[in-house]
């Protein structure tokens, strides 16, 4: 039997994974994700409201150390910028979750049901970067096309990183700014 909350709620991450993979999201039921976990399905229950939020969990730290990042935040870095450093901060969190993100990323393609949740957390996480960006003072719809273009530009290098194999996210993120403030600033036919 597991030792730690931590543990538990790990061990469940690591089985629904393993299951929806082997089995599909649809065919895969909490039951089978606590069996193979070794723990009770009430136990599932006390660590995720449904098998979905088990592929979902670290959005509230990302979210946290975002809303950090973006306060601490040199002052006189414009919105674009101030994201820009607030995503390099966070990248150890991507690093240390990529031999789960990998996977994940697979069986969420996979399933409808699991793409609706994706945006809406990506929803969630770009509300929150947007306020986190008005506290700076940005003005409110500056702030908001700054959080959802910064959310595409980091799911990009995010998702460009895990395709690369052994490379350095740190570069895929600042590609991925550079290449946007090339979009932004000459015509789209010289941009490569």
């Amino acid at each position: 039997m597991p030792r730690s909350r931590e543990e538990v709620r790990r061990r469940l991450q690591q089985a629904a994974l393993e299951l929806y993979r082997e089995r599909g999201y649809d065919q895969t039921t909490t039951a089978a994700i606590a069996a193979k976990a070794g723990v009770t399905e009430r136990t599932f229950f006390r660590h995720f409201p449904d098998k979905r939020e088990v592929l979902f969990d670290g959005e509230a730290a990302l979210s946290a150390a975002l809303i950090s990042a973006v306060a601490s935040a040199p002052h006189k870095l414009g919105p674009w910028d101030t994201l820009f450093f607030a995503f390099r901060s966070v990248e150890q969190l991507f690093v240390e979750n990529r031999p789960f993100s990998e996977p994940r990323a697979r069986v969420i393609a996979s399933s409808p049901a699991l793409q609706e949740r994706e945006l809406a957390k990506i929803g969630s996480l770009t509300a929150t970067l947007a306020s986190a960006l008005r506290q700076r003072g940005v003005a409110d719809r500056l702030a908001t096309l700054a959080a959802q273009t910064g959310i595409a530009t980091l799911s990009h290098a995010v998702t460009s990183w895990l395709d690369d194999g052994p490379s350095n996210l740190d570069d895929h993120l600042v590609q991925a700014f550079h290449d946007v403030r090339a979009l932004s600033s000459s015509s789209p036919n010289r941009v490569r």
